[in-house]
């Protein structure tokens, strides 16, 4: 085998492992968003049940702005 092949399969071999590295981390990062998604969707349906006891309105986050 050359040294010009074995410089490439090293560098193909170097290239896949970065790759697969990468997947893990966005992999990971899929995870922790939908994690974060489901949070905040919790937490906004507590403020609209929050909102709905303290004045019995429309929640804000349902309203339309005064400018539109």
């Amino acid at each position: 085998m050359s040294d010009k092949t074995r410089a490439m399969e090293e560098q193909i071999a170097h290239l896949t492992r970065i790759v697969d590295d990468l997947s893990e981390v966005v992999a990971r990062q899929a995870r922790e968003l939908d994690l974060m998604g489901r949070r905040l969707g919790l937490l906004m349906e507590r403020e609209a049940d929050r909102e709905m006891e303290a004045g019995g309105t429309i929640p804000l986050a349902d309203q339309r702005p005064p400018h539109w």
